[in-house]
Parts: C-alpha cells; sequence; structure tokens
C-alpha cells in the first residue's frame, strides 16, 4: 500500500501530494505555488502575501456563520536532514515515504511530517464538501524551521479570524497552551593556518550513528550532541598525543541536535599509538554513559590524506576548549509544570576550515529573563576563548491562557470522542503562536497534532492511527466552534 491510500484518504493523498515537491527551509518557492494553485482550483479566496505566506478563505457552510471564525495554521517548509550516506538533493528529489508497521517513516531522510502533515489537514478541510463549519482561514507560512521568517513578517489586519488552531504539535491526545521563546548565538574565531610539518600522518576522527532529533522536543531524552562527544575526544589528542587540527565540521541545523561530527587530523608519527589509546578510552567511556539512548554511537579514528595546512596551535587549542566548555542541552526544568523543560541551549553547527571558525548554538527559554541570563554565560565562554559572539534571531514564548473558549471547547469534544480529556501542556519548542500572537493579540490560541518521533532527523515519523483520530477530532472542532459573542 502507497500512504495516499491510508485512512483518512483524503489527509494522506495531500501529504503524499507534497511529500513530492521539495520544500526545504528557504527553498519553498514550489511548495507555494502548489498552495495558491490549489485555492483558486477550489474557488477559493486565495491570497499569497508580500513573504509567500499562502492564505486561503472558505465561507461558513449553512447555519453555521454566527460561529467564530477558525484559522487553521500550518508551516510549509522542512527540515532537510539525511543520513550522510544518502546522496538526496532536497531542493530536487521527492520525498520517499515508507510503512513500517504503524508507522510511515521517509528513506534515509527527514519525511516532513512536520508540518506537511498540518498543511495537508488544512488543504483537506479546505476541499471538503460534507463538513459542517464557521468562516475558515488557512494561513501556511514559509520558513519556520530557520528563523519563523512568515509567522514574523505576517502583516496585521490580513486575517479576519477570531481563533487560531495551530497544527504543529506532535503527540496525539495533548494540548498545547505555551511554548518556549529561542535565541541564536554565533561564536567566530579568526586563525591564521601553518604548513603542516614534516614527521606528521593525516587522520580523520569522526563521531557517527548519534540519533539527534528535535532540539527542543528532543532535548531532554538524554541523547548525545555529536560536536560535544568530538572535543571530548579532540581535547586530549590535542594535548597529549600534540594532534594539529585541519578542519572541524559537525552538524547542519540550529534546530537539529548534531548526529555526526568530523575532524581532520594530523599526528606525529611517535604519538600515532598513544592518540589510537585515547579515541579507544573515550569510545568506551561515551559507550557506557550514553548505552541507554546512544546504541548506535560509533567514534572512530582513520587514517587519510595528510593535510596541507593546520591551524596555529594555540588558537585551536582555545576553540576546543571554548566549545568544550560551552554549556549544551537541559539547563533548568520548569517549576510551573512537571517534566517540561525551562531553558536549554542545542550546541548545533561547528564549521572551521579557510581560517574562520563558526559555532552556531540555539538557547530556549519559557522565561526571557532565563534565557538572557543563559546567552551572556554562553558569550563569556566564547568570548574569552576570544571570539566574536553575535546574538540574533530572538522571538518570544506563548503565555498559557487557561480560561481559553477554544481549550474549553477542544477539551469537551476531545472527551466526547475518546472518552478521556486530553493533557493539557506547554512545549520546549517555538511555536509560531508566540510570534502571531504578538501580532494577533486578540486571538485565542491552541495548538495539536497526530504523534511524530524523531522530527528533524532520518528516524521521523508519524503514527498511522493518530492522523486518523486527529483528523475526526479537528472536524468535530469545527462543528463545535464557539459562538459569537
Amino acid at each position: 500500500m502507497t500512504i495516499d491510500k491510508l485512512n483518512p484518504e483524503r489527509v494522506w493523498k495531500h501529504f503524499y501530494s507534497l511529500t513530492q515537491i521539495p520544500r526545504p527551509s528557504k527553498k519553498e518557492e514550489k511548495a507555494v505555488l502548489f498552495l495558491e494553485k490549489f485555492g483558486k482550483g477550489l474557488g477559493l479566496e486565495t491570497i499569497k502575501d508580500h513573504l509567500g505566506n499562502i492564505i486561503i478563505r472558505k465561507p461558513a457552510t449553512k447555519g453555521m456563520e454566527n460561529r467564530k471564525g477558525i484559522i487553521l495554521q500550518a508551516h510549509i517548509d522542512m527540515v532537510p536532514q539525511k543520513n550522510s550516506d544518502n546522496n538526496h538533493d532536497f531542493e530536487k528529489d521527492p520525498i520517499k515515504p515508507r510503512i513500517v508497521d504503524e508507522w510511515v517513516y521517509a528513506t534515509g531522510t527527514t519525511l516532513g511530517a512536520d508540518n506537511g502533515l498540518g498543511v495537508a489537514v488544512a488543504m483537506a478541510v479546505l476541499e471538503a464538501k460534507d463538513l459542517q463549519h464557521g468562516p475558515v482561514e488557512a494561513l501556511i507560512t514559509i520558513d519556520e524551521e530557520t528563523g519563523m521568517t512568515g509567522a514574523r513578517g505576517l502583516k496585521p489586519g490580513i486575517l479576519k479570524g477570531d481563533v487560531l488552531i495551530n497544527l504543529d504539535s506532535e503527540d496525539e491526545g495533548e494540548l498545547y497552551v505555551g511554548c518556549a521563546g529561542g535565541l541564536d548565538a554565533t561564536a567566530v574565531f579568526r586563525y591564521k593556518s601553518q604548513v603542516a610539518p614534516a614527521g606528521y600522518k593525516g587522520y580523520k576522527l569522526s563521531i557517527t550513528g548519534m540519533k539527534g532529533g528535535h532540539s527542543g522536543m528532543d532535548i531532554v531524552l538524554g541523547r548525545g550532541n555529536a560536536n560535544k562527544a568530538l572535543v571530548r575526544v579532540l581535547l586530549p589528542l590535542v594535548r597529549d598525543a600534540k594532534a594539529l587540527i585541519s578542519e572541524f565540521e559537525g552538524g547542519t541545523l540550529r534546530n537539529a541536535i548534531p548526529r555526526e561530527s568530523f575532524a581532520t587530523i594530523a599526528l606525529p608519527k611517535e604519538k600515532i599509538r598513544s592518540a589510537k589509546k585515547i579515541v579507544e578510552k573515550h569510545f568506551k567511556e561515551m559507550s557506557i554513559e550514553l548505552a541507554a539512548h546512544e546504541p548506535d554511537l560509533k567514534i572512530t579514528l582513520e587514517e587519510c590524506k595528510k593535510p596541507a595546512r593546520i591551524i596555529e596551535p594555540q588558537a585551536a587549542l582555545r576553540m576546543v576548549q571554548a566549545i568544550y566548555a560551552c554549556p549544551n542541552g537541559v539547563e533548568r526544568m520548569s517549576d510551573a509544570m512537571k517534566g517540561l523543560v525551562e531553558t536549554s541551549n542545542n550546541l548545533a553547527i561547528v564549521k572551521v576550515k579557510g581560517g574562520k571558525a563558526e559555532v552556531k548554538c540555539l538557547m530556549r527559554s519559557s522565561v526571557d529573563s532565563a534565557k538572557i541570563v543563559y546567552s551572556e554565560a554562553l558569550k563569556a565562554v566564547f568570548e574569552l576563548a576570544g571570539a566574536e559572539v553575535k546574538l540574533s534571531g530572538g522571538y518570544p514564548g506563548w503565555k498559557p491562557n487557561m480560561d481559553s473558549a477554544i481549550l474549553k471547547t477542544m477539551k469537551s469534544v476531545y472527551k466526547k470522542l475518546y472518552g478521556n480529556e486530553p493533557k493539557v501542556m506547554a512545549i520546549h519548542a517555538g511555536l509560531e503562536c508566540g510570534i502571531l500572537g504578538g501580532t494577533y493579540p486578540q486571538w485565542d490560541m491552541i495548538s495539536c497534532g497526530p504523534t511524530i518521533r524523531s522530527p528533524h532527523s532520518p528516524d521521523e515519523r508519524v503514527n498511522i492511527e493518530t492522523v486518523g483520530k486527529w483528523w475526526n477530532y479537528i472536524v468535530e472542532i469545527l462543528k463545535e466552534a464557539p459562538v459569537k459573542k
């Protein structure tokens, strides 16, 4: 069976169509055009704004004109992550979905269920002729994953609805009423290179096999960070085995926990044996420490062509020490909500080549003051090591409203359908609700979705049954939407 034949077919057929259209963040033009044609093809008012956000309006069905207008909101872009041995081109190639038991995966890449299934549900609502609903608008934003550009640039007054249902959560049966804000940090080292001395051999140090994942949702799971793992081995190699660093590259996206990290080094011939022992020692240690979460971890040191040039040794040592000392992972758990991460950092990307070393992080917190304090601590680590640090891309969190009318409706509908109340949660990730609520403060907002696991990694998968439950839930919510006062 192909995924477009799964139940509910009206949702899965649209998701399948989206998997066939390349749509990595900042390269969503083809998908935006597809959505624009889709809306106009249905004869519905369709707007493409100055950034490429798509808004499609569908009038209320007969007798439902007095209901509050519902905005179904999702983002069209996806995270382009693949395994290192996969030659998939995210700007040209379609995703290859596959069904494994009760789940849908891609094949060696991210699936794009985050947030393609949200878009597919909105499309199914717009296309359906057998649903009861008040005025509906679909708001499909661009570039959520790398900057929330679409949400940031959305102009006031263009949307008419009263209630926003964000379709970008990843646990069926949970309603999200708050989210973390975020802040980017970029540290830049400038260094001088030298000719690699005689008497050295080239080696490639590799960290592979880690799970990675979403830097907000999965940061609490205890998974390893490939960049942190690499410097854990690299520091003793530099200090004790006299290794010289030529290149270092790990991670690809700020909002994805790095799964792989690599360094090209030069080792003096007389230190090769001791270097191998260092690698073996740390591999054994980390394999034990991370056994429950990273069973496929691999650390290898393989001979390669000797690099022509290396980083000036003292500059290399300072850089490695700074990355080693950089905070990473969960900093603090929330006092307000059990099990929720309050503050964290993802040491996401390291790229060292050609006289410039860049280290990119993404900090998250549901407490704005904590986010600022944390950012200053991170900034201090890198500035003490001689780097220039820039903080940018900050976005606010979304404060929960427990008296929300749509929250009461959605709790009631879920219990009627499934016999139990949904969990009401906040999320340690950046939902667009925080930004959109700043532009449209009158909106009543909530977020929900199907069960998605390991988003932002090639292990991304969506549970088939929960998509059907979620669709039925959205249909009933539209039918029971609050009446305008």
